[in-house]
């Protein structure tokens, strides 16, 4: 799925905050916004190959975003808007649930927002996705950061399973050549925990793989998750 008109390849220089980093492109030192707030290390580090992403909108206070890293051969999309987009795009082409009649975004149950509410046939439910960008000997980790609102979600789709809905919980895995996903229990234990609990309550995990270009990403097959 393209994503991105205006890319350009720049060598990653540091990262200051997580909002913002300086990149050089053409040879001159440029201000970009990054589109994860992840921690990303294995990525961006001085002399990484980056691509960015030019919106000369005069209400922004940066011209680029950065949106994508190269980690040796692969291409890893960084984008954390970019997985809801590629995911509503694979499952209105019918690769979600039979049936599929109705995918609506932001859609409020109980104290979490999630990502999507489904109608297929007679089912009903949510689906909360999360983009994936840490890999580890051929192995996708989430999260690559501590994320008490993922936990929260995950809770949030047990009791939807419980009152009768279907619940997913979708790990987009934003890089090629994976062999599988984890839980990252050693960045953050509590959402592993909250997994495996989920699972046998109800939730389905689903992960899914990806082909990476510099201007966007496309869902390519299933990937086996292991608690």
């Amino acid at each position: 799925m393209k994503l991105y008109d205006n890319i350009h390849r720049a060598e990653f220089l540091q990262r200051p905050n997580r909002f913002i980093a300086r990149c050089r492109l053409e040879g001159a030192e440029v201000v970009c916004h990054v589109k994860n707030t992840g921690r990303c290390r294995e990525l961006l580090y001085p002399g990484a190959e980056v691509y960015l992403t030019r919106d000369a909108s005069p209400r922004r206070k940066t011209a680029y975003d950065l949106v994508a890293a190269r980690k040796g051969e692969a291409l890893v999309n960084l984008d954390s808007q970019a997985p809801n987009r590629v995911f509503r795009e694979w499952a209105l082409a019918g690769q979600f649930q039979p049936g599929l009649a109705a995918l609506l975004p932001e859609q409020r149950y109980g104290e979490s927002r999630f990502d999507f509410a489904y109608r297929a046939g007679a089912s009903r439910g949510f689906v909360e996705v999360k983009g994936v960008t840490l890999e580890e000997d051929g192995v996708a980790y989430f999260p690559d950061a501590p994320t008490q609102r993922g936990v929260r979600h995950v809770e949030e789709l047990c009791r939807a399973a419980a009152a009768g809905y279907g619940a997913w919980l979708c790990f987009v895995v934003a890089l090629p050549g994976v062999t599988g996903l984890r839980p990252n229990d050693r960045t953050h234990p509590a959402f592993g925990d909250a997994l495996r609990r989920a699972q046998p309550l109800g939730v389905r995990l689903l992960a899914l793989g990806c082909q990476v270009e510099p201007d966007g990403f496309t869902i390519t097959h299933r990937l086996p998750v292991w608690l």
